[in-house]
């Protein structure tokens, strides 16, 4: 029986690129695949066929033969084969690369980069990383501050110095994977690797585990670090600290340490970014004939803000450079400090006999807000009623 021609075998013209042959064979694959069509024998047989026909038509050197000679360019070793057929080669696991993923996920315990990494690093793995949580003050957010911090983690075992195993003594290769920390398992034309179940993947075992540590290579103590928080740090600033998380399995790497910083609320100040904003009440005196007031600085000092006659409610000034610095620069932000005009309260008698004294002296120059927009009013509703 004569063989299909390889470009009707993949449903491509002669002159498909390679990104068609790709997409076709990657679609013929995955239907036909034995795993797929269990127990079908024509399934296999068209599984082979596609995976033949892919292998000569990838190849540059391979297409530009079968092109010119057919099937007799793969005859009698012709084509470099060396006689084990265009389909199986020592290329041929390669074949199957881009389509392992579809097919299984990745539970093959390999991905497009190598082998799983359960067995990475001869069995020593990463530790875990960890967070911990700090409130500081708005004022050492501002300066900046040195921290003592007490951490419950997984240290490495200074018995067995993280080997896990008996002092004098060492890891073994396991014997069920030959210290690979995987196995391999041949299925139809593939072969499948899996993390080892005797060794779970780290390649040795111990016979012998430290008495201290029960073979873990690692034990739980309280540890005391120093943290530089620097000046400028905003709530929710994360600090990283490169390999002072968990120590890692059997000596492998320590995992990271992660500061999350966080603001406690200050009496005075609302804090926007690098700007702060503070609300300072003034009396209607002072609002009215003008002054100057002190008013906290996050320094811990005070300053004077100078008031103008005639200042109304919620009227905002802008101290420059009184903010808090900008993190890991010299400049820093600004302070607003926005007034609010107190209503006078409790008023005895000669109080309400000079207010009263005093409104009959105003005039529509006293208050040309009120005045302005009740003109407006009267005009609105004189015209509602013509």
């Amino acid at each position: 029986m004569s063989k299909r021609d390889y470009y009707d075998t993949l449903g491509c013209d002669r002159g498909a690129d390679e990104v068609v042959l790709k997409a076709s064979y990657r679609k013929l694959a995955m239907k036909w695949h034995p795993d797929r069509n269990q127990g079908n024998g024509e399934a296999e047989i068209r599984f082979k066929e596609v995976n033949e026909a892919y292998e000569v038509l990838k190849d540059p050197q391979k297409r530009a033969a079968y092109d010119r000679f057919g099937h007799a360019a793969f005859e009698n070793g012709m084509g470099g084969g060396g006689g084990a057929g265009p389909g199986f080669g020592g290329d041929f696991a390669s074949s199957f690369a881009d389509i392992f993923d579809d097919l299984f996920g990745g539970a093959m315990g390999r991905g497009r980069g190598g082998a799983a990494g359960g067995a990475a690093g001869g069995g020593r793995g990463r530790g875990a990383d960890l967070r911990y949580n700090m409130e500081i003050t708005l004022e050492e957010a501002f300066n900046g501050k040195t921290a003592q911090i007490k951490i419950p983690t997984a240290v490495s075992c200074e018995a067995c110095h993280g080997s896990g195993a008996k002092p004098g003594t060492q890891p073994k290769a396991c014997r069920t994977c030959g210290g690979a920390g995987k196995i391999r398992h041949a299925q139809g034309f593939f072969t499948l690797e899996r993390t080892c179940p005797t060794c779970g993947g780290r390649g040795s075992v111990i016979e012998d585990p430290c008495g201290a540590c029960g073979g873990a290579g690692r034990v739980t103590k309280e540890r005391s670090l120093s943290v530089e928080i620097p000046a400028g740090v905003e709530d929710g600033t994360r600090i990283r600290l490169a390999g002072e998380g968990e120590a890692g399995v059997r000596g492998g790497t320590a995992g990271d340490l992660y500061i999350f910083l966080s603001l406690e609320p200050h009496p005075f100040f609302q804090r926007e970014g690098a700007d702060l904003y503070c609300r300072v009440p003034i009396s209607m005196v002072t609002a009215a004939l003008g002054g100057a007031v002190e008013v906290p600085t996050v320094e811990g000092d005070k300053t004077k803000v100078k008031v103008p006659e005639g200042t109304q409610s919620q009227k905002r000034f802008r101290l420059t450079g009184k903010g808090m610095p900008i993190l890991r620069s010299r400049a820093r932000g600004d302070m607003y400090v926005q007034v609010v005009v107190e209503t006078p309260q409790k008023l005895n008698k000669r109080q309400r006999e000079l207010l009263a004294e005093f409104d009959k002296e105003c005039s529509g120059e006293t208050h040309p807000e009120a005045t302005g927009f009740f003109a407006k009013v009267k005009e609105f509703f004189q015209g509602e009623g013509a």
